[in-house]
């Protein structure tokens, strides 16, 4: 399991959780038995961002000195990725705020290409920005989109960066349900079916987003199961092969194993 950063203290937390469960499986473990393997992330979720900023300056540190803290716990063996980073302007309509984001956001995607670490990218009414910075900037970037619900012609941009797409509970949810609050409802079947395997991640975004037949309830890591077997049945493959070939691609985008 991949335990998120949000914040600078949910970072240190998941740190602390990974520490707990050092090394991979054994045997008996892969069975089902004892403890299982956990690593970490470190970032800022970009609605954090500006509450970041703010206790920064009441100890008089200035704006940028908490990124230094993120670099830091970055250099963690147990940290595989930088994120959650991103764009958010559903909850930041203000200007000099989406402004803010862009500019944190590009330290991350920096720090993530200096200490050549994937990033895991948050998007949400901002995917214009994201895509425009991306091409601009052209770092030589190993990322996922977290939580992607969006168009087939949207996800080609990022596929065509060579980027993996992240998928959740969402895709469980009832058509006129399935777009998250905020954005335009798209044919996520279509998406899904045309989104290559070997390019999907499985996540939970776990207290949140439960799949059916959880959802509404606190979302766990085993309900990944329920993304899987939706995957599954909409590109009419195994269960199985979805399992292995989104398993691989985590191992390999995250350097595991």
């Amino acid at each position: 399991m991949i335990c998120v950063g949000t914040d600078l203290e949910m970072s240190k937390k998941a740190i602390e959780l990974a520490e707990k469960y050092e090394g991979p499986p054994s045997p008996r473990q892969r069975r089902g038995y004892g403890r299982a393997s956990i690593w970490a992330t470190v970032g800022c979720h970009p609605n954090e961002l500006i509450k970041e900023l703010q206790i920064a300056d009441v100890k008089s540190r200035g704006d940028h000195v908490p990124f230094r803290d993120y670099e830091e716990l970055a250099k963690h063996p147990k940290v595989v990725a930088i994120g959650e980073t991103g764009l958010d302007y559903y909850r930041t309509p203000e200007k000099e705020k989406q402004e803010k984001q862009k500019e944190f956001f590009q330290q991350f995607l920096e720090l993530a290409v200096g200490t050549k670490k994937p990033a895991v990218i948050h998007c949400r009414n901002a995917y214009d920005d994201l895509i425009s910075l991306l091409n601009a900037k052209r770092y030589p970037l190993n990322a996922v989109i977290h939580s992607f619900t969006g168009s087939f012609e949207l996800a080609r941009k990022f596929l065509d960066l060579d980027l993996y797409l992240g998928l959740n509970g969402i895709i469980t949810f009832p058509p006129s349900h399935k777009a998250m609050e905020g954005q335009t409802p798209t044919d996520l079947e279509e998406t899904v079916t045309n989104i290559p395997l070997n390019r999907i991640l499985i996540e939970t975004d776990a207290p949140y987003l439960a799949p059916v037949p959880h959802r509404g309830k606190r979302n766990e890591p085993l309900y990944v199961e329920f993304v899987a077997r939706r995957i599954a049945e909409i590109k009419k493959v195994s269960f199985e092969e979805v399992v292995e070939k989104t398993r691989e691609n985590t191992k390999k985008l995250f350097k595991l194993g």
